[in-house]
């Protein structure tokens, strides 16, 4: 298991072998983490939600649920000091990956053709390198 810095993981949270947990991730209380499977950077798994794929980084995990994000970690962007222009990037960023009707290569191909910062790259490299798959979107 790899946990990053500056990460929190409240009470029966389970995290299974080999899991790992970028920096500055929430896991909230009962959240279960099956194992090889990663958190990005910044994401908060809401409370008693379980993945076996991977949360890439600033996204929020549903509660209660499966394998689904819900949206950006505005509240964690914002006070990690990320400024409203990197927010609003990475929000159109997030859009493009889940909103668009594009399979995860077209959109990977999008995201690296009309983005060059940092924050995008870093997104966008998690992605590449998932092996068990990314979470889904549902509203």
């Amino acid at each position: 298991m790899k946990v990053g810095d500056r990460v929190i993981i409240a009470n029966g949270a389970l995290l299974a072998g080999y899991a790992q947990v970028g920096d500055r991730a929430f896991i909230s209380g009962n959240c279960l983490i099956h194992q090889f499977t990663r958190v990005g950077r910044l994401a908060m798994m809401s409370g008693g939600c379980a993945i076996q794929k991977d949360v890439p980084p600033f996204c929020i995990t549903r509660s209660l649920s499966t394998n689904t994000v819900m949206g950006l970690n505005v509240v964690g962007l914002r006070r990690s000091g990320f400024n409203e222009g990197q927010r609003r990037e990475l929000q159109q960023a997030f859009k493009i990956l889940y909103r668009s009707n594009l399979n995860i290569s077209q959109a990977l191909e999008k995201l690296e053709s009309e983005f060059t910062s940092e924050l995008v790259r870093e997104l966008c490299e998690f992605i590449r390198t998932s092996e068990r798959g990314l979470c889904k979107f549902i509203k």
